[in-house]
């Protein structure tokens, strides 16, 4: 009987670790990349892959963590620390992919998924900070610390694991941990909600412009832009204008229709404040609340204590001691810059006071005049090619860089580029993407994440995100503002 038992529970084994190399057989996301440098085989991943890899790879996740508890050995830097910090490998992989592109190729199937996978990433998080048995492993070392021989890199991170433990509730009382739980998943699927909603509202706003005398003032690229955009969205014969920086800058600078430029900066100023299924006033408020709640389980009186502790700055007090002395600074000037554009309206014959859809318009208007040139003229000193490679040749004068565009490594969408990193005597460094263009489907601004992180042996897969027509903007007012 005891043999018949025996070989069923060793069948059943069998049938579970067969059962788990075919769903990493057969999902990309948890198998090794075979690509070129290992970066994510995007061509392969669907939207339905991500959910099973992420319960597979917690699932893995957590028999590492096991692991380091059940250890009969007394806790080390080595069998704990260490460990922890390696562990967690696959689902690393599975997230860094994951939210990668439901930030740069979102779509409605990708936003949903992330709030399937956003409570149970809230959860498996907590479950390892809240594991009092590991967190009693770590301590010990922390504790002893002072009789270990360890380097500064090591010290530094005994010393975040630790505080990570502390500040994700270790050390509170189980109906506080319980608490902090629920406040976890709630915020997870509230920053969700809010970034969707932010993108919503500016994919939905469009200035539909159908009589041309209403472009004038904007140079003849702006228009071919706003015509091309136009056209993507169904409308012949017609222009576009759009909350994305690209497109709404342009207009606010150049385009002398004040209503229209009104219009536009309007929207955008009031995006997720418009009392639609996008509105994002509850969505800040309760965020702001559990954020409140959060921090007084641990001790400080609002989110700006708790999140301080652990900077620079230290308290709210420091940082209000910083930023008026900017303020102060930064005031009287700002003051006397809307005093010259104010003149420079009435001027005009313009009766009206300087509003937010001004400034632009005015302010490149009185750059003209004082030193007789605008935007419009440095930009093809600015063409994209010229910008990347510019910034590949400061990195080569810098730190010896070499930059070598891929055209066989997979890319997420047709827009970016990848490009090769080699060290001064041409040894790989890392990978580079660099994904230029502002897009529906992806979220605004600029930004830079991994696929893969540096590690020792192991070379990153870095993300570069831009908004194009930002960054040689802002670095023309700079230049043309400096002293």
């Amino acid at each position: 009987m005891k043999r018949n038992i025996l070989t069923l529970v060793i069948a059943g084994l069998l049938l579970m670790s067969c059962s788990q190399k075919s769903v990493e057989m057969e999902n990309p996301l948890l198998r090794t990349f075979d690509t070129p440098f290992g970066v994510p085989p995007f061509q392969e991943i669907k939207v339905e892959h991500y959910i099973p890899a992420y319960e597979e790879a917690m699932k893995m996740h957590k028999l590492e963590i096991d692991e380091i508890v059940n250890n009969n050995e007394a806790p080390t830097f080595s069998n704990t620390i260490e460990k922890l910090e390696n562990s967690g490998e696959i689902l690393s992989q599975v997230s860094s992919v994951f939210n990668n592109l439901n930030a740069s190729v979102t779509s409605d199937e990708m936003q949903e998924t992330a709030q399937i996978i956003a409570p149970l990433t809230s959860k498996h998080y907590d479950d390892i900070s809240l594991n009092a048995e590991l967190f009693k492993r770590v301590k010990v070392v922390y504790d002893n610390r002072e009789n270990i021989d360890l380097s500064p890199e090591q010290q530094r991170l005994l010393e975040v694991t630790f505080k990570n433990f502390e500040r994700g509730g270790a050390n509170l009382s189980l109906d506080n941990q319980m608490k902090l739980r629920k406040i976890n998943g709630e915020l997870a699927l509230l920053k969700l909600q809010f970034d969707d909603n932010a993108l919503a509202e500016t994919n939905n706003f469009k200035l539909i412009i159908d009589n041309e005398d209403d472009l004038a003032g904007l140079q003849q690229t702006v228009i071919q832009a706003a015509s091309k955009t136009a056209r993507e969205n169904g409308l012949e014969n017609k222009w576009v204008f759009t909350t994305h920086k690209p497109s709404m800058l342009p207009f606010l600078t150049y385009a002398d229709k004040r209503e229209l430029r009104k219009k536009l900066h309007t929207a955008y100023i009031m995006r997720g404040d418009n009392n639609n299924e996008y509105d994002n006033k509850k969505i800040l408020t309760q965020i702001a609340l559990l954020w409140t709640k959060k921090s007084k389980l641990f001790g400080f009186n609002n989110n700006a204590e708790y999140v301080l502790d652990v900077s620079m700055a230290k308290t709210p007090e420091k940082v209000f001691e910083f930023t008026n002395k900017v303020w102060d600074a930064a005031l009287p000037i700002a003051k006397a810059e809307a005093e010259e554009l104010q003149k420079l309206i009435d001027s005009e014959g313009g009766n009206f006071k300087l509003e937010h859809y001004d400034w632009w318009y005015y302010s490149e208007k009185l750059r003209s005049q004082k030193f007789n040139l605008d935007e419009e003229m440095l930009r093809p000193y600015f063409e994209l090619n010229q910008v990347r490679d510019g910034s590949f040749m400061i990195a080569n004068k810098l730190f010896g860089l070499k930059f070598v565009e891929r055209f066989d490594i997979p890319v997420y969408h047709p827009d970016v580029e990848v490009f090769e990193v080699l060290n001064a005597d041409d040894s790989h460094l890392g990978i580079l993407y660099m994904d230029w263009f502002p897009r529906s489907s992806k979220g605004g601004g600029a930004w830079m994440d991994a696929f893969r992180k540096q590690e020792e042996g192991v070379s990153p897969v870095i993300t570069t995100n831009f908004s194009l027509g930002i960054e040689t903007s802002m670095f023309f007012r700079l230049c043309t503002l400096a002293p």
